[in-house]
């Protein structure tokens, strides 16, 4: 295709990526069929790997067109920024399902859950412990990168940097606790409502603190090629924006779940 054209829209390229990308997820969503009936794993392996091979090669494909073929003009980012919002907007109200199951269950417990909260033969966390420390972590996380974001705005290109080492290693940090956390538990998944609600928020939070730990870390990499500038780090916004909302969504988590819900 011609790289010339005389309008600011980024009318992409022929990609196998969606292919491949609906290949694997079929592959993953069948090898998971059989894991439940089977108990063998190696089909939904097989479908990750692939999916995760397309997901490098086609954001590999993404930062070329922004970062070195000049693609991504203003309406480009702009058109970016939208979907980022929408996309965030989305996970908003993915999190909302799950403090409204919590909350349902905790404003007014069922005579199952023996008229109380927590459950009887539930052992909830301190919330003053390792809750209380990942707090102070995400927070001070969410200052870090904002720290990075103000000096790569000003040029800055060590500051910058210093910022999102410490974001990408306060998130590695906060992994690990949840993961000591998970492992000293007194109640499972499948312990009563409490149980269900507190793994699967606590959970996939924790699934996204690990995603965007890897977007920082792929930004941090990213900055050390010398891909972004001080007008021109949509990438590293988009990472940003998503970090600050996992902090929210912990602050959330924090409050209802381990301080009230405790």
């Amino acid at each position: 295709m011609s790289t010339h054209s005389n309008h600011p829209y980024h009318l992409v390229d022929y990609s196998p990526w969606p292919l491949t990308g609906a290949l694997g997820t079929m592959i993953m969503v069948s090898g998971l069929i059989k894991w439940f009936h089977q108990f063998n794993i190696n089909l939904m392996m097989i479908g990750i790997m692939i999916i995760l091979l397309t997901m490098i090669q086609w954001w590999r494909d993404v930062v070329r067109e922004g970062t070195f073929q000049g693609l991504h003009t203003f309406t480009v980012t702009m058109g970016l920024r939208w979907g980022m919002i929408l996309f965030i907007t989305s996970e908003v109200f993915f999190f909302i399902s799950f403090f409204w199951g919590f909350f349902h269950s905790s404003l007014a417990p069922s005579i199952e859950l023996g008229n109380m909260w927590p459950p009887i033969g539930i052992q909830t966390f301190n919330p003053l412990q390792i809750p209380l420390l990942n707090t102070l972590i995400l927070i001070t996380s969410g200052i870090t990168v904002t720290w990075a974001h103000h000096s790569l705005i000003e040029n800055n290109y060590n500051q910058a940097l210093q910022g999102l080492f410490f974001t990408v290693i306060l998130g590695i940090y906060f992994t690990i606790l949840q993961s000591f956390e998970y492992i000293e538990s007194t109640f499972s998944i499948a312990d009563s409502v409490y149980g269900s609600t507190f793994f699967m928020a606590t959970g996939f939070h924790g699934l996204h603190v690990i995603i965007g730990t890897t977007f920082l870390l792929v930004c941090l990499i990213r900055h050390m090629y010398n891909h972004f500038s001080s007008i021109h780090h949509f990438g590293f916004e988009a990472a940003a924006w998503y970090w600050h909302f996992v902090d929210v969504v912990w602050l959330f988590l924090y409050i209802s779940i381990y301080w009230w819900g405790s």
